[in-house]
């Protein structure tokens, strides 16, 4: 089974070798999505976890009595056609190529299942025409 969180970790948690745990400790393998982690600062993973579903729910048990915050990914990333300006900054962040530019057209085009929801593109936008809609 595979789970999308987002995991937040307080200031003191961020040395914490939190992917190997979950791999040694639960059998769980964590593919990260996003990564916003610093020294001495509030530090954000977007991660897909696989694994049985037992030892998924076990390892976000433990996330959480480590102090960091466990939120479910649920979202999916809207696009308003009517901001949209088609200029493509989206696509060169797309780690999955999911937003692309149509060769013919030059319209953007979301392909929705290759979409995992990382965000990136969000910020990149200069019009504001995509968000989650969380």
């Amino acid at each position: 089974m595979k789970k999308r969180i987002t995991l937040t970790f307080p200031k003191r948690a961020i040395q914490m070798p939190v992917t190997y745990r979950l791999a040694k400790d639960f059998n769980v393998a964590a593919n990260i999505i996003r990564a916003q982690v610093a020294p001495n600062q509030i530090g954000k993973l977007v991660v897909e976890l696989s694994g049985d579903i037992d030892q998924l729910d076990a390892a976000i048990d433990w996330m959480r009595s480590q102090n960091i915050h466990v939120s479910h990914s649920l979202g999916e990333i809207v696009i308003d056609e009517d901001i949209c300006v088609h200029c493509g900054l989206c696509t060169g962040v797309c780690p999955t190529e999911a937003l692309s530019l149509h060769p013919e057209s030059a319209k953007l085009t979301f392909t929705r299942s290759r979409c995992i929801v990382c965000e990136q593109c969000i910020p990149t936008c200069p019009v504001q025409a995509i968000s989650t809609n969380l």
